[in-house]
């Protein structure tokens, strides 16, 4: 399984990318180089930001939990601090299981991520 870099802050987690096209598709892009994407806090339960272009879309009923990625309308980046369940496309999971400390590597409000293959 392929790994994703994520840095937030300063701070770097790693996630597994998913198995699907969509996942696929993401880590062609970052083999074109890093790509930094503006999240906003949404709902209190995720951050999503525009990645500027479009991925397949591998939609299907997930129930999202804190560290999962997602793709949401083909074009926008979702990380998940808490539950939700929707039709979503999977990218990834970030390798860290305790949600409480993936809330506060997020901090409140607005920040950026940097995406890059591990």
């Amino acid at each position: 399984m392929e790994k994703l870099k994520l840095t937030f802050n300063n701070q770097e987690l790693t996630a597994t990318l998913a198995d699907n096209s969509s996942a696929q598709a993401l880590a062609e892009k970052l083999r074109e180089g890093d790509l930094t994407i503006k999240l906003d806090d949404f709902a209190n339960m995720e951050k999503v930001g525009s990645l500027g272009f479009s991925l397949p879309k591998n939609d299907e009923r997930v129930n999202a939990v804190a560290g999962d990625l997602i793709l949401y309308q083909g074009n926008n980046f979702v990380v998940y601090y808490d539950k939700n369940s929707w039709n979503f496309t999977r990218l990834g999971k970030i390798d860290i299981a305790n949600p409480k400390d993936l809330k506060r590597t997020l901090g409140n409000g607005s920040l950026t991520v940097t995406l890059s293959l591990a």
